[in-house]
């Protein structure tokens, strides 16, 4: 956003490495008062630049291993049938993220899972089951390089 002066993007990269610092912490690494400080995080909430506050989990550490980047092709690219797909996909909670793409695919999601089995069971109780799936091609990441959710403001 663009209307972001430096105190409100050093608020944010503050928040992003850790959503737990006080108000009093923030204020003092900004050069503010709290008070302040307030106003502009509570103003950042409200227009939506702050769209939630959340805990990282390591998801191997809670069971989930295996990351499993899966290209979607549509056998039609109606707004319909891509509603469809994008209605089901969002209420699976094995898929993080999941992009409508340009290029060879429609989709690409990224599921994680504990094993092989269960990633064999999310393909077949849920992505072949839905209807205008063309292809569907998976690639398991070997190992994580880098993780952020943090942006680069």
């Amino acid at each position: 956003m663009s209307d972001l002066d430096e105190i409100d993007r050093k608020l944010l990269t503050l928040l992003q490495q850790d959503s737990r610092l006080t108000l009093q912490e923030l204020a003092e690494r900004v050069g503010l008062s709290p008070s302040p400080c307030h106003r502009r995080i509570r103003l950042m909430e409200e227009r939506g630049v702050i769209a939630r506050y959340s805990a990282t989990v390591d998801q191997r550490k809670v069971g989930l291993p295996v990351s499993v980047f899966i290209s979607i092709k549509l056998t039609r690219q109606k707004e319909e049938d891509l509603q469809r797909f994008a209605s089901a996909v969002v209420n699976w909670p094995e898929v993080l993220e999941c992009y409508l793409m340009t290029g060879h695919r429609d989709y690409l999601l990224r599921v994680v899972v504990a094993d092989l089995a269960a990633y064999e069971r999310f393909l077949k109780q849920r992505l072949t089951r839905l209807d205008g799936i063309s292809s569907i091609e998976s690639s398991f990441a070997l190992d994580q390089i880098k993780y952020s959710t943090a942006l680069p403001l």
